[in-house]
């Protein structure tokens, strides 16, 4: 295969997997909203939850979007330095988003600031978003995309505590922003937490976190403890589905960390909401893919 044709196929099958996204959540959402609808036993939330299940099964069978808000596509890629694809990434990604804005379609979501201009391809100066992790030795690449949307993760929260407010000033902070920020941001949520040592390396954790699978624990037992901690004490709030009341207000809270200087604590929120769309591919070097988000997924180039 030459590489021109290696990078067409590369950016159809980004293209078809974002459309796909925006339509069918991950395989670990589907399961963990199934849980907590029938853990539930109030009406309200019950009809909310059978709600979500029957909005999902609309999506699939008359192939539209889950939600009217498509977000902004975000990408983060875990890429290996022999991947041969490596300087064609993020063009390739920006035109992938581009044939799924009109295959999807996906809802006009990029508005060129000061300008107020929408560009209508969801591309823009700066957009999609890529953040990379180089991966040496390595000819894969990993490729994590991302639908953020209005009301859930771009308008996240992040600041940097004095080192006297401890863990405990973590801890307040998150459950402070889910008591309004948490509202609005359609729950159940799936809560990215990021700890590091400004603001913008807690806020690329917390947005890290939010790529993890539901279920999955922090490597350090401290940080696992904290998740349990921190999702018991959001669920105590009593959000429930929609922001409506009910027994559980979130799907799991994840954090993730990187180390500080020792007179700062920076710490971030970010949260997916009920319909949180996002997915993983690994690409090998001969462009077989493996995906492991969404079972329901299958590439013919």
């Amino acid at each position: 295969m030459t590489k021109e044709n290696g990078v067409k196929v590369l950016t159809d099958m980004v293209a078809d997997f974002v459309a796909h996204i925006g339509k069918k959540l991950p395989d670990d959402v589907v399961a963990k909203l199934e849980e907590l609808g029938s853990q539930e036993s109030a009406a309200l939330p019950k009809v909310l939850y059978e709600t979500m299940t029957k909005n999902q099964g609309l999506a699939v069978e008359l192939n539209r979007p889950s939600c009217q808000d498509t977000g902004v596509l975000q990408f983060w890629l875990k890429c290996g330095t022999n991947f041969p694809y490596i300087n064609e990434l993020e063009a390739l990604l920006k035109e992938a988003v581009v044939q799924a804005t009109f295959a999807a379609p996906l809802r006009h979501n990029s508005v060129e600031t000061f300008d107020e201009y929408n560009t209508k391809r969801n591309v823009g100066k700066g957009t999609p978003t890529v953040w990379w992790d180089i991966v040496p030795n390595s000819d894969k690449c990993e490729i994590y995309a991302y639908m953020a949307g209005g009301g859930c993760t771009l308008p996240g929260k992040a600041m940097v505590l004095m080192p006297g407010a401890g863990y405990e000033g973590v801890t307040d902070f998150v459950l402070d922003q889910m008591t309004t920020y948490g509202l609005n941001a359609c729950p159940p949520l799936l809560v990215g937490v990021g700890v590091g040592t400004s603001v913008e390396t807690a806020a690329l954790n917390s947005k890290k976190a939010l790529m993890r699978p539901i279920g999955s624990h922090n490597d350090n037992a401290n940080a696992a403890k904290m998740e349990k901690l921190l999702e018991d004490g959001i669920n105590a709030i009593g959000l429930g589905p929609q922001g409506m009341g009910g027994k559980y207000s979130v799907m799991g809270v994840n954090i993730e960390n990187t180390a500080r200087h020792p007179s700062t604590i920076g710490v971030a929120v970010n949260v997916g909401c009920w319909s949180h769309r996002r997915g993983h591919l690994i690409v090998n070097s001969d462009l077989t893919v493996t995906c492991d988000t969404h079972s329901t997924w299958k590439f013919n180039a």
